[in-house]
């Protein structure tokens, strides 16, 4: 970029690591024993471990009969430069049926200086044979994960590129005359959680964004459980943005009429089992998320289950399109959502957590990582994978969303079972146990090792495929219910957390000003935990469905390095009755953000007493000659008021049929065809919800054009709205230093 980034100058201070290179290069002598060596001459190779250091136990091939064997393999391993780091060395013999130790030696690696290159070492193993090794140490000075607070440099060539589309678009939506992009507003259109409900409500609202050109306008598309459904759907189709949501949203109408159940028949099921099977074998955890983000994708993305997030670049890389940004939480064992998550947000440039300034590319989520770099790398984590991520809650309450639940009638409702998540926790403590699993040894029997991996993956298929139809400890254990990746920050020296906003000083929970929080509704206990720091002695992290602690992706938008002027949000949540007022998840995201010190408009929740129920309400910044970094919001909620009378903006309905069409319910209706677990949409149900969703959009169309006309005025008048400059920084440059954690 041409100019500075001030956020830049924001360290995120984290410790490098070393990198330990081993070349194995030759042994002499190998020996049994005379009586040993008589009955078979050796078949040698050797181990290397480091008990402190993941990822660490390597080995050579093996070499047939031969005692003077000459390997030169080269290794490289992760330390930890705090760690007392011994590399044990395992000369071992290879045989069919049980492979043989020869003996053993150790070597302190603290010997080593910093930068000292291919030193050669012998080790005299069992008195007369000799190993030789080459070793050197160095300094890790580059990591694969980008510690910062600023936002990445595609991010920030993105949002230039976009500022001059969008003064085009807005010249033609508004007939203005913007010459400078200085005085371009940023846009971010929010989509909460609900399901399918939430996935059909967004397709009739980006078709009435994109057809009336809001969209065009807009920097940021940030969606929630099943909001993100949509925009993977939206995203991953290879005519988007050529094609726009109409012709998309017609694939979506007839993908949500089929039963669900049809995705379950026992050939089906066996493929999904096989892939996860194959995952599970390479080193990855595997939980229910992944068969459920597998039936999502089978639903939505069918004919491009291959696709991933890295794929859609193409979609923006020319800002052609809104940058969509997407999320799921990080959260703890024994932890309700509500006390402490983490916000993960993904976009197709990076994954990461704000809160400790750390990202990666996406095509490194799930690897596994030691002190920043990986160890370990996998294939990138098909999209589908990261739906069944994003709309995790869905998994766990599968049951539910099957019909197959037990209740009678009796007990709470799908929609309250959903809501009651929050209140408790839903991962039990992580097991590493099979972290170091390593395959067989040696060369033994190539036939017994083919029998013994087809056995167990047989039964392990067979478990799981029980636990689609029946009942299993996939469903009454919390363990195997959350989604689950190797954690990326293991290793890591952190402070407790970084504050969203650099500029407020880090917080803690007692300097929060109670007054401003005296708009949230429910408990007291909420976010209390929030500024707790990630277990980085976790070897795997659990991460789940956004909605679990509120509904709306506020976070991902106000990080004040995306200097958002004007939040166009879609609320799709569940209320009791269709008359309920429905404030309660944007009064959790008010909350969170006054947490975090992040400019966000008061919400008033007696507006509803007030002006009763509508379509869309507006919040602004009470004082907007002094709140100039505070964003506007519209948030539109679910409800049918105009549509019934109104086939379009100011078209009344005139047949009996038009006005039976949208004589209709969403939360009281009996039969709760939009029911939070409801996975199949009739056509009539899907056109209802989704010409609601439009028209709502639609009609409200002044109200829009007035606020962004006067995000532009702000900005006009505002030169600095939501920047930050070099000297204003400069007394917060470093934040305090990390604190040492010890792990093994």
């Amino acid at each position: 970029m041409s100019s500075i980034d001030p956020y830049q100058r924001i360290t995120v201070e984290h410790q490098y690591s070393h990198t330990f290179t081993v070349t194995v290069k030759r042994a002499k002598n190998v020996t049994k024993g005379a009586f040993g060596d008589m009955l078979d001459t050796p078949d040698p190779y050797v181990e290397l471990f480091i008990p402190t250091a993941p990822d660490s136990r390597k080995r050579t091939k093996h070499i047939n009969n031969n005692v003077n064997p000459e390997w030169n393999e080269t290794f490289k391993i992760i330390l930890d430069p705090n760690q007392e780091n011994i590399l044990e060395i395992t000369l071992m013999d290879a045989n069919y049926v049980m492979d043989e130790t020869i003996g053993t030696a150790t070597f302190p690696i603290s010997t080593l200086k910093e930068g000292e290159k291919n030193k050669e070492v012998s080790f005299i193993i069992s008195k007369v044979t000799e190993i030789i090794l080459e070793l050197s140490l160095d300094v890790c000075s580059s990591t694969d994960l980008r510690f910062s607070m600023a936002l990445c440099d595609e991010e920030k060539v993105f949002r230039e590129q976009r500022k001059s589309r969008i003064m085009h678009h807005l010249n033609k939506f508004l007939g203005t005359d913007l010459t400078s992009t200085r005085d371009v507003p940023v846009i971010a259109i929010l989509g909460s959680g609900g399901g399918f409900r939430a996935t059909v409500g967004f397709a009739g609202v980006m078709k009435a964004l994109y057809e009336s050109g809001i969209l065009d306008c807009a920097t940021y598309i940030a969606g929630l459980s099943g909001s993100t459904w949509y925009m993977s759907a939206l995203y991953s189709h290879p005519d988007f943005p050529m094609k726009g949501p109409k012709e998309i949203n017609e694939e979506l109408r007839k993908n949500v009429s089929h039963n669900p159940l049809k995705l379950l028949t026992p050939q089906k099921v066996k493929r999904y089992i096989e892939a996860l099977w194959q995952k599970k074998r390479s080193g990855q955890p595997v939980t229910f998320t992944d068969i459920f983000g597998m039936l999502i994708g089978e639903t939505l993305i069918q004919n491009n289950m291959n696709t991933t997030l890295s794929e859609m670049q193409e979609k923006v890389n020319k800002a052609q399109s809104a940058l969509p940004l997407f999320t799921c939480l990080h959260v703890k064992p024994d932890v309700s959502e509500l006390m402490f998550a983490d916000w993960v947000e993904f976009s197709p440039y990076e994954i990461g957590m704000a809160k400790y300034g750390t990202f990666m590319s996406p095509n490194l989520f799930g690897s596994k990582f030691f002190m920043g770099t990986v160890v370990n790398k996998y294939k990138e984590n098909p999209l589908h994978f990261l739906m069944g991520v994003w709309g995790s809650a869905f998994a766990i309450l599968f049951n539910r969303v099957l019909g197959v639940s037990n209740s009678q009638n009796k007990g709470p409702t799908m929609e309250e079972e959903l809501e009651n998540l929050r209140l408790r926790h839903l991962v039990g403590n992580d097991s590493d146990s099979d972290d170091e699993s390593q395959g067989p040894k040696g060369s033994e029997n190539p036939n017994a090792e083919k029998e013994h991996e087809q056995s167990s993956q047989e039964s392990w298929v067979q478990r799981m495929f029980m636990a689609l139809v029946g009942d299993s400890a996939l469903f009454t254990t919390r363990e195997g219910r959350a989604g689950k990746v190797h954690n990326f920050m293991l290793g890591l020296n952190l402070n407790t957390c970084y504050p969203l906003s650099p500029l407020a000083g880090l917080m803690t929970q007692e300097s929060v000003d109670e007054d401003e929080l005296d708009t949230a509704v429910a408990d007291p206990d909420e976010f209390e935990r929030i500024y707790e720091p990630l277990d980085v002695q976790s070897k795997k992290i659990h991460v789940v469905d956004s909605g679990l602690t509120f509904n709306l992706p506020y976070p991902l938008i106000l990080r004040p390095q995306r200097g958002v002027d004007l939040i166009i949000s879609f609320d799709f949540s569940a209320r009791p009755s269709d008359s309920s007022p429905p404030f309660k998840e944007i009064l959790l995201a008010e909350k969170w953000a006054k947490m975090n010190k992040l400019p966000f408009p008061k919400i008033d929740p007696n507006v509803f007493d007030r002006e009763g129920l509508k379509e869309c309400y507006i919040f602004k910044p009470k004082n907007p000659a002094s709140d100039i970094d505070c964003p506007t919001i519209i948030h539109f909620v679910l409800a049918n008021i105009n549509f019934r009378d109104y086939k379009a903006p100011g078209i009344p309905r005139e047949t009996q049929e038009e006005k039976d069409f949208a004589d209709f319910d969403i939360f009281d209706d009996p039969d709760t065809p939009f029911s939070t677990f409801n996975f199949q949409y009739s056509n009539d149900a899907f056109k209802r919800l989704h010409d609601l969703t439009e028209f709502n959009t639609l009609n409200n169309l002044d109200i829009i054009k007035e606020a962004i006309a006067d995000s532009i005025e702000y900005r006009r008048q505002n030169p600095s709205r939501c920047s930050v400059s070099l000297s204003s920084v400069e007394a917060r440059r470093y934040f305090n230093k990390p604190q040492s954690n010890n792990h093994t």
